[in-house]
């Protein structure tokens, strides 16, 4: 899942980015509101984080501006301004969430999570791909009675493709979800990651779930006869 944060002060951006990353989400940073407004504009986010005071455009300006252009990007909005009349002003505004500074990073994750699973309409909130089971709720992973364990960019890339199971994802589309907008994508990293998934989650089963597209990319899929196990 990738999350856009647009935060004017450094250190309250990089901590949040990195807390974002070590769970396994790949995180944009912008430092004003006319920057966070062009990225969540031309870049396809899944959340955007978003404070209220920044320099150039506000956060109410950038979340009205996003509501009257029809993108339904769930919006939490970070602010000291904690009283009623600015809650209601920011949930007018278009936000989906409001979370008052100084905040408990616990909850700011536990309210991400849950945006996330809101933003996706109509979603059961176990994904499950043949006998392959996703739980965004709890991440666990398993196949069959297997329990799988993986590291959070595993994770990450494994939700990336059950979410759009059946679809061929270029390596381009999954560098720049899973990883950041300015990852190298001259590195085979991709394709590693994809080996580390194949061997905890295919070795050994008759029925491979993870397709190569030769040219093009990978894709997650239950139908058996397009089913390529090479690199």
């Amino acid at each position: 899942m990738r999350i856009l944060v647009v935060e004017d002060e450094i250190k309250v951006a990089t901590f949040i980015r990195q807390a974002l990353e070590e769970e396994g989400y790949a995180a944009d940073v912008a430092h004003n509101g006319s920057d966070g407004l062009d990225l969540a504009l031309t870049k396809d986010y899944d959340l955007l984080i978003l404070d209220w005071l920044l320099p150039g455009q506000s956060g109410v300006f950038v979340c009205r501006a996003l509501r009257q252009r029809q993108r339904n990007t769930p919006i939490l909005m970070l602010t000291a301004r904690d009283a009623v009349a600015d809650r209601i002003a920011g949930l007018d505004a278009g936000a989906d969430d409001y979370l008052v500074k100084p905040f408990a990073l616990g909850e700011l994750l536990a309210r991400t999570r849950a945006l996330l699973r809101r933003g996706l309409p109509g979603a059961t909130p176990v994904i499950t791909v043949r006998d392959l089971m996703l739980d965004p709720t709890t991440r666990r992973v398993r196949r069959g009675t297997r329990e799988i364990e993986l590291s959070a960019r595993e994770y990450s890339l494994l939700d990336y493709l059950m979410r759009n199971a059946g679809r061929t994802l270029t390596r381009t589309m999954i560098s720049e979800h899973v990883w950041n907008f300015d990852f190298d994508s001259g590195t085979n990293v991709v394709d590693v990651y994809i080996n580390y998934l194949r061997n905890k989650i295919d070795r050994g089963q008759e029925i491979k779930l993870i397709q190569t597209v030769r040219g093009v990319g990978y894709r997650i899929s239950a139908d058996e006869g397009s089913c390529n196990d090479g690199i």
